[in-house]
Order: C-alpha cells, then sequence, then structure tokens
C-alpha cells in the first residue's frame, strides 16, 4: 500500500514551548505532562488551583445575606422544603405564595435536592449549598487549562487559569448557592470533551462530553450560549472531512471515519445529531415540565421570566462598564482585549472557538437584556475574557527578549491583577439583607409555625427562609414583589387582600423603615387593625387583628 503522507502524525513544536505536538491529537491523561515545560505548568496550576480552592472556602458557612441573598435564599428554600416534604424533585417549592403549596418551574433542582440529602444528615447549614459550587469550580479548573491549552498554548493555559481562578465575578459566583457556577463548569468539561472527541475519536469522551452539556443546560438554561463554540468545532470537523476528499493533508481522526467511501461515510454526522439529542433533549423534556408546573399552580412562576427584553444604549453601556472593571478587573479586560486581536499560528487548529464563544454571548446580553441586570448572567465571559487574556499574556511574553524582565513583568501583572480582585470582590460579600436574617429569625421565636407573613422586603425572600414560615411580598401581585406603593390608599388595599387570605403578621425591616413617614395613612391603618409586638433599629414586627 502507498503510503499517505496526509495522515501522517508528524509533530509540530507548540509555539515558544519547545514540546512537540501532534497537529490534531490532544494529550492522553497520562501524557498531560509529557514535556519539561508542560509539567511545569502542570504543577502551576495544580498549586493555583489550590490557592483558588482554598481561598474560597473562606466565609463559607456565611449567611445568605450578601449581595446574592435573594436568589440564594429561594435555592436554599427549596432544598429545605426537599427535605420537609418528602423530597418531590419534580416539585420544587419556594415560601413566598402564601399558604399555597408554592410550586414554581425552576432550573433542573438537583443542587437543592444533593442538598436537602446532605441536610438529613448533617444538619441544614449554610455551607453545605455553598461547597457544591466550590468543588465544581475545582472541577472544571483541569478541564480549562487544557482546553486553553490546545487552543493558545500552554502559556497562555497557565496565565487563563489563574485569571478564571482569582476574577472577582468567578470567585464570588464560586462560593455562592446558585446554580450559574455549576452549570459553566459542566459546559467547560463538555466543551473540551468535544473538542477532544473531534479531534481524537474517543467514544467515552463524546458520551460523557454529551451528558456535561445536558447538565449544564438542565442547571442553568442560559448556558445555551455553549452551543456556539460546539457548532464551531462541528463546523470545522465537517469542512476537515470536505478538504480531506480534496486531498487536504491535515484531517482529525474524529472525522477520519467520514472520509471513507461507504459506510464509514456517515458515522460522524449521525454521531453529531447524536450529541446534539444528547444534549438537548433531556432540557427540552425538564422545561416543558416547569411550564406546566407554572401553568397548574399559584404563583404561576418560571425562575428567569421576563429576562428576555432589549433595553436602551445605557443600560447595556452600564453592564458593559460594570463587567469590564468590577466583575473582570480593568487588568484582566486590558489583557483580554489584547489577547483577542492577537494572531495565531496557522498551525493550531479551532483557533476561533472563543470568538465564537464571545459573540454568542454579546448576543445573549443584548438579546437578554433585562435579564443581564443580573450580574451572575455574564459569568460565562469569565472564561472567554481568561483565555483571550491568556494569549495576549503569552504573546506578549514571547516578545520579550530579556528573561529578568519577562518575570518582573509577569509578577507584576499578577500582583495589579490580585490587589485589584481583592478590591472588587469584598463588595460581593458585603451584607445587604442582614436586616431581613435578623427579622426572620425573630419572627421564627415570636410567631406560631402556620403564621402567614406579608413582609415589606423589596422582594427579597430571606426573611422567609429564615423565619421557616410561609408569606408573601408587600406589595405583591401574584405572589410577584410589586414594587413600592403609590400611596397609601394602595397599601392600605393591598394589605387589606392579604389579611382576607390568612396574613397573621405584617413586618417592616430598616430598608423601609422610610414608609412610615412617607405614607402616614397607612401607618395609622396598622395602628387600629395590628398590634405593634417587636420593635429594633432593623426591624418592627406587627400582629394583624383577624377580620
Amino acid at each position: 500500500m502507498g503510503k499517505t503522507p496526509h495522515l501522517s502524525p508528524l509533530p509540530l513544536s507548540e509555539e515558544g514551548s519547545g514540546s512537540p505536538r501532534s497537529r490534531y491529537l490532544l494529550p492522553s491523561a497520562k501524557a498531560l505532562a509529557a514535556t519539561p515545560r508542560e509539567y511545569r505548568a502542570t504543577k502551576l496550576v495544580i498549586v493555583i488551583g489550590i490557592f483558588a480552592v482554598g481561598a474560597r472556602l473562606i466565609f463559607i458557612n456565611q449567611p445568605y445575606v450578601d449581595h446574592w441573598s435573594w436568589r440564594q435564599s429561594d435555592v436554599a428554600a427549596i432544598a429545605r422544603n426537599f427535605l420537609q416534604n418528602g423530597f418531590r424533585f419534580g416539585y420544587p417549592q419556594i415560601d413566598w405564595a402564601g399558604d399555597t403549596p408554592g410550586y414554581v418551574g425552576t432550573e433542573f433542582p438537583i443542587l437543592p435536592f444533593i442538598a436537602a440529602v446532605c441536610y438529613k444528615f448533617a444538619g441544614v447549614h449554610e455551607w453545605i449549598g455553598r461547597i457544591q459550587a466550590v468543588i465544581l469550580f475545582a472541577v472544571s479548573l483541569p478541564f480549562f487549562f487544557l482546553l486553553v491549552r490546545e487552543i493558545f498554548g500552554s502559556t497562555a493555559a497557565v496565565w487563563a487559569s489563574f485569571f478564571y481562578c482569582f476574577t472577582p465575578l468567578n470567585f464570588f459566583a464560586g462560593r455562592s448557592f446558585m446554580p450559574d457556577v455549576p452549570s459553566l463548569s459542566f459546559a467547560i468539561v463538555g466543551l473540551y470533551l468535544f473538542l477532544r472527541w473531534v479531534e481524537h475519536g474517543e467514544s467515552s469522551s463524546f458520551f460523557v462530553g454529551a451528558i456535561a452539556i445536558s447538565l449544564s443546560l438542565l442547571i442553568k438554561i442560559t448556558s445555551i450560549v455553549i452551543v456556539a463554540p460546539l457548532v464551531y468545532l462541528a463546523v470545522a470537523a465537517v469542512s476537515d472531512r470536505r478538504n480531506s476528499r480534496k486531498g487536504d493533508l491535515q484531517i482529525a481522526p474524529a472525522v477520519l471515519e467520514t472520509a471513507a467511501p461507504c459506510a464509514g461515510a456517515w458515522r460522524a454526522p449521525l454521531k453529531f445529531v447524536l450529541f446534539a439529542a444528547i444534549a438537548l433533549l433531556p432540557s427540552a423534556i425538564w422545561y416543558w415540565h416547569t411550564h406546566q408546573i407554572a401553568q397548574k399552580f399559584y404563583p404561576h412562576h418560571v425562575f428567569g421570566a421576563g429576562g428576555i427584553r432589549i433595553e436602551s444604549f445605557s443600560w447595556y453601556w452600564h453592564i458593559a462598564q460594570q463587567t469590564l472593571v468590577s466583575s473582570l478587573t480593568p487588568a484582566l479586560s486590558v489583557m483580554a482585549l489584547a489577547g483577542l486581536f492577537v494572531l495565531q499560528s496557522r498551525d493550531r487548529r479551532n483557533s476561533r472557538l472563543f470568538h465564537w464563544w464571545l459573540a454568542a454571548m454579546i448576543v445573549f446580553i443584548i438579546v437578554v437584556g433585562y435579564g443581564n441586570r443580573h450580574r451572575w448572567y455574564q459569568l460565562p465571559l469569565v472564561p472567554i475574557a481568561a483565555a483571550f487574556a491568556g494569549a495576549g499574556c503569552a504573546f506578549m511574553g514571547s516578545k520579550i527578549s530579556s528573561r529578568l524582565a519577562a518575570i518582573t513583568s509577569s509578577i507584576l501583572l499578577a500582583v495589579t491583577f490580585l490587589i485589584l480582585a481583592f478590591v472588587y470582590v469584598r463588595p460581593f460579600y458585603e451584607s445587604s439583607a442582614a436586616q431581613l436574617r435578623d427579622a426572620g429569625l425573630e419572627l421564627k421565636k415570636v410567631t406560631p409555625p402556620d403564621a402567614l407573613i406579608v413582609a415589606a422586603d423589596m422582594g427579597d425572600p430571606t426573611i422567609f427562609y429564615y423565619a421557616e414560615r410561609k408569606g408573601l411580598h408587600f406589595l405583591e401581585q401574584n405572589a410577584i414583589y410589586n414594587g413600592t406603593p403609590d400611596d397609601s390608599e394602595q397599601a392600605i388595599e393591598n394589605l387589606e387582600q392579604l389579611r382576607r387570605r390568612g396574613a397573621t403578621h405584617f413586618v417592616f425591616t430598616r430598608n423601609t423603615f422610610w414608609w412610615l413617614q412617607s405614607y402616614p395613612e397607612f401607618l395609622g391603618y396598622l395602628s387600629k387593625h395590628a398590634t405593634l409586638i417587636e420593635t429594633t433599629p432593623e426591624f418592627r414586627i406587627y400582629k394583624l387583628t383577624a377580620r
């Protein structure tokens, strides 16, 4: 048989690393550190990861009173309701739907369900919910390192991993009882394994990658943006197939089978379809179920509903400023913008993967404009920015001829980034709901278990979670927080409706004390139809008279 030179896996030297790498073959687990340079890079990333995980464990048992308190309290309430009401996985319950069961449409509730199982053995603790994000962040780190190493090289991968670990947005989200970091982690795992399958043809990578993407979408459907880089890889693979038919000399093993003239020609396209089915069908089934739950049960609510709305330019400008400065830090943003325009070697395959991911995120932020008022919606920008910043650091480092200058500039950049990250992550930890927790704990003491609480809480359910009582936000419309009253008449009418529905107690917290001066007629109404039973500088609790 004649030689087929275009299939010869002759190594190409990695840009700036001096290590031989196959043009298409990703390193096996046994060869992750096959060269001295790769070995040093792997050790460095392990050390970075240990520090990153350890730092996330600081204040791991912090109550849910930080700036993301309301979202974490909702997830925590679902977990405790699983524990108390029989682990009905398909029926997550919140606490702010009055005296109804409070079934709502949510993401696939695997995180609160696991927490509830742990509660059964260890008791209810905040660290149980938070630790899940820490663990899954740690799982994602080696996959992110390998993904960036394949696209941009070892030096870029080390820098990218460093930025990924300590970026303020990812750092804080990575210890919060929320689905965002777990979803992003599974997306990164799935993306890398899909790349490994495309490049190396491993069946295990194919199936595990598809399951990881499926879990990512189930846990948080906003991770659908990961489809863009997956499509990019699939298109590149199909392009390789076509090039192989024309005699092109570069072809990945996963699509090599499609070059066969007979039965093998249809296998890879069908596998792409199978991958899509495994990744997407479970989410389609689950979110259809959540829609049915919302249709059937009060308050007829699906988490995230109403987020798809295009906003004004000033809205997006604010998001851009917030992201570039306090979510990512100026140091990371500058390096990411530099790396975005670094020309990659033509010998590198799939060099536009992160560009596609970035483009998808920009479209997502525009289309889901109102939803992006929550910073965690921009979380996928962290690995994207980190990868580009890593590429920028590697490129600039290659232009510095002096070893001493290179080391000095690297230390200066790393220290600057860490200082900025510390400065910008601190506000995330600051309490914004301590008074709600204090009021909730007091309500737990002074009210019976069947009490129905009405809370002027600005829509934050933290008060109900710590009170372990059912209740309603005030003002409310179909159990959803409806803003502050226009006047005393509106406030009185709303509370009258809630009294008729069985409300037994009313509570102000410090952030709504101003109502007492702004709505004097409403205060007069309370003095006639309620008894003040507890007052502190943080909250005031009234017992409503029965109708």
